[in-house]
């Protein structure tokens, strides 16, 4: 088993946010798909209630009660997609803390990395100039 450095865990959680992120984002876009849909409808109720033609009028009651459903449900859509934008700015700052993270555990082992290979180039020295007393 690879031991993997704390860089790489990060990195990993990172692509796990990102793709949360990602999934909130594709939530926020369908409900919002949802409530064009919606307004979409209402304009067209709107109009045919506000139709001359006599088939229209025939069938006003029917729409002012299809008014009503629709701008409930484009209340309840509304209310889902504020939830869905603040899930996606908290998966988003989640995941740009991540790795925020991941950069400095990354800067920490390549400096650890540096470290260590000054101390062996210094261990190197004393070796050879240990041997080089013994000759």
């Amino acid at each position: 088993m690879v031991k993997q450095s704390r860089s790489e865990k990060l990195g990993r959680l990172v692509k796990v946010q990102r793709h949360l992120e990602h999934m909130a984002e594709a939530d926020l876009a369908a409900t919002t798909r949802a409530r064009h849909e919606i307004q979409e409808n209402l304009v067209a109720v709107v109009d045919a209630i506000g139709s001359l033609a006599p088939i229209h009028q025939i069938f006003a009651g029917l729409y002012s009660g299809q008014i009503s459903r629709l701008t409930a449900k484009d209340q309840h859509l509304e209310t889902v997609q504020q939830i869905h934008e603040n899930k996606m700015m908290r998966e988003k700052a989640k995941g740009d803390r991540l790795e925020e993270n991941r950069k400095e555990a990354r800067v920490f082992e390549d400096r650890e990395a540096d470290d260590n290979a000054v101390y062996d180039i210094i261990d190197q020295q004393i070796a050879l100039k240990f041997r080089s007393d013994d000759i």
